[in-house]
């Protein structure tokens, strides 16, 4: 297949807003209007309660995985498959953050941005998933837990896997950028003391209508 086409329908993936459509469809309200404004499975957590925030994470992560898997439609092998399927995972977080279908205005894309490695290293997800869960444990800060693990990322390429491609370690560099440049505001809210902790298990605010 073209791989335009690819690209494209890895956006197009990408870009389906899960939290808006959920939180508008099922709970009435606009997610992006609640709590910290994102329209992301932590904020769903937040504001709809565990079952739609777990139901948010897990097709988001789909979006980015399915993306990535997409790359089984091109001819490509090795490193080449590789540079195919970094490039379509970071459409489709591209498409998250920046959805068609949600005027632009979607999540961080920390779960799309996990099912893409999943897709491409399920080892490397794994121990990423690892350092998330214990800083969650420790701190409760999604905020905090996500840049842990986002930092993680490329010690785990360069000094753990030792992943050969150039353009994984690339990636996984930029990764880490990305992250913490998208959680700015929450860094900001961390350093005067006053960032929310999440309760994972809480019952959910609004009532269905």
């Amino acid at each position: 297949m073209n791989i335009a086409i690819l690209i494209v329908l890895a956006y197009l993936i990408g870009s389906v807003p899960t939290a808006v459509w959920v939180s508008k469809r099922i709970f009435g309200v606009d997610i992006r209007e609640h709590g910290s404004g994102n329209a992301g499975a932590t904020n769903t957590f937040r504001i709809l309660g565990s079952k739609a925030g777990a139901f948010v994470m897990a097709v988001d992560m789909l979006k980015g995985f399915v993306a990535v898997k997409l790359s089984l439609l091109s001819p490509y092998h090795g490193e080449q498959l590789v540079n195919l399927q970094v490039f379509l995972g970071l459409f489709a977080v591209l498409g998250h953050i920046f959805p068609i279908w949600a005027d632009f205005k979607g999540g961080k894309g920390i779960a799309t941005l996990f099912g893409m490695i999943l897709a491409i290293q399920p080892l490397v997800a794994v121990s990423m998933v690892g350092v998330f869960m214990l800083m969650l444990y420790l701190t409760r800060y999604v905020s905090l837990s996500s840049i842990v693990a986002s930092i993680a990322f490329p010690v785990m390429i360069f000094f753990i896997f030792r992943e050969p491609e150039l353009s994984y370690k690339l990636f996984a560099i930029a990764t880490a950028f990305l992250v913490v440049l998208t959680h700015h505001k929450n860094i900001n809210r961390l350093l005067q003391g006053n960032e929310n902790k999440v309760a994972m298990f809480r019952k959910r605010k609004h009532r269905r209508r």
